[in-house]
């Protein structure tokens, strides 16, 4: 894997050190076919317009004028590709996983298994320790009750930092009401980086569990989380990250990255909804009760008990979402065959613009400023409501998100109720920008 351009600095600093992706350990099949490859033989400079065109949905309008999605942070287009996966499997394989001897139960199969491999070459782990499942919320939520309800109790400490989306905050704040543990925050600086010395000192004997995202979805911040697991791991300190924002938009090497549980979520990264994955180590895996029981996730099953299968089947319940997963299979595929680097890279040229071209709109504010961010700008405009220049900009073809981002301690402590959030992907363009900004101004117009 490339190393991402702008690497954070500091005594967390994380220089990324991509590792190559080795062969799946078990000879797992993987998908066939070959990455799509929009740039030419020998590095030349990449097409980004035929990348575009690959997205069937960004060539429609909306309220008749051209669509402009910049809300890629919520979810993010599907090419082709993906569609045609999704379609295909429908079409010529549909039948349940792991139940049939029949020709069309193989394919499936088959195809299920393939995509998890997929997965785990693209983020450099072993395929059996990937559970797949509907999401980051799932994964975390899995975490949680198998993992830190079993082993929290009275006296424990659960670290979090301020900049986490609901779903690393909630699921920690049940189980320490189960359990006797307290939640302690790491907080931010006001330009939406880490106080990664307060994070050092906060990392007490009695803090058992460290939930931190790699990028913040509000701020665009990318957290070094390789050296905060290393500083967490002197301490005894299980980590969790989230990183439902980084695995879309940068080169993410999970072995690398050195944590114990890694979450992500399919439809951030081109792939369909309903997906995502858990990596975790094969002894945190190997010792974690199921979280849900039914088929699929069994040996044997007597009244007299149950041997369960092995992980990660183990925390694999009832049928999946196979067309998903053969989707996001494919997704990953199209990704690794941009380059992430590339998209990394790409993605930084349309923040730079977008941000300074929003710097010159008078009483606007950007939320987060924080060296090296990813392609996310949250904003605030004098005497608007964040909704209302949604709903706007969405009259001029422009899609942005508005509110509180599931998010609400972040902009609780920036004292705004709400922001404008628009992110970029690959395939957005720099006259989208110059376009959202156009839009932007003259919607503040109406609202003067």
């Amino acid at each position: 894997m490339s190393t991402p351009a702008s690497p954070p600095s500091g005594p967390f600093s994380d220089p990324a050190q991509h590792a190559g992706r080795s062969d799946d350990p078990h000879g797992n099949a993987v998908q066939a076919g070959h990455p799509h490859r929009p740039a030419g033989e020998g590095g030349a400079p990449i097409d980004w317009a035929r990348v575009r065109g690959d997205f069937p949905i960004l060539s429609r309008e909306v309220h008749r004028k051209p669509l402009v999605y910049l809300d890629n942070a919520n979810t993010s287009q599907k090419p082709e590709a993906v569609v045609a996966a999704v379609d295909g499997f429908y079409r010529r394989h549909n039948a349940n996983v792991s139940r049939a001897v029949h020709a069309l139960g193989a394919e499936a199969t088959e195809a299920y298994e393939a995509s998890r491999a997929t997965l785990a070459r693209f983020l450099n782990v072993r395929a059996d320790e990937l559970v797949l499942c509907s999401g980051t919320t799932f994964a975390i939520n899995l975490v949680a009750y198998s993992w830190a309800l079993p082993q929290l109790k009275a006296g424990d400490t659960i670290l979090v930092s301020r900049m986490e989306h609901h779903a690393n905050i909630v699921p920690w704040q049940l189980v320490a009401q189960r359990t006797g543990a307290t939640i302690r925050v790491a907080e931010i600086t006001p330009e939406g980086l880490l106080d990664l010395d307060a994070l050092r000192r906060a990392m007490t004997p009695d803090v058992k569990l460290l939930a931190v995202t790699h990028v913040s979805n509000v701020l665009g911040t990318v957290n070094p989380v390789r050296e905060i697991c290393r500083e967490a791991r002197r301490h005894g300190i299980v980590t969790v990250i989230d990183g439902s924002q980084a695995v879309p938009h940068r080169p993410v090497d999970i072995a690398a990255i050195g944590c114990d549980f890694y979450a992500f979520t399919g439809h951030k990264m081109c792939g369909p909804t309903g997906t995502g994955a858990l990596w975790a180590r094969h002894e945190h895996l190997q010792a974690m009760p199921p979280f849900l029981g039914g088929g699929e996730m069994i040996k044997e099953v007597s009244f007299n008990g149950t041997v369960f299968n092995a992980p990660p089947h183990k925390f694999e319940a009832g049928t999946p979402n196979i067309a998903g997963f053969v989707g996001l299979g494919t997704a990953a595929t199209y990704l690794d065959g941009v380059g992430m680097a590339a998209i990394e890279a790409r993605e930084a040229q349309l923040l730079a613009q977008m941000t300074e071209e929003l710097d010159r709109i008078e009483g606007l504010r950007i939320i987060g400023r924080a060296p090296g961010k990813a392609a996310v700008v949250s904003f605030v405009v004098d005497g608007a409501h964040a909704h209302d220049l949604a709903t706007l900009l969405d009259l001029e073809g422009v899609a942005v998100r508005s509110g509180q981002h599931c998010a609400h301690p972040l902009l609780q402590f920036y004292g705004v109720a709400a922001t404008c959030r628009a992110s970029a992907a690959f395939y957005n363009t720099h006259e989208e920008i110059d376009a959202f900004v156009a839009a932007l101004r003259k919607v503040r117009r109406l609202l003067a």
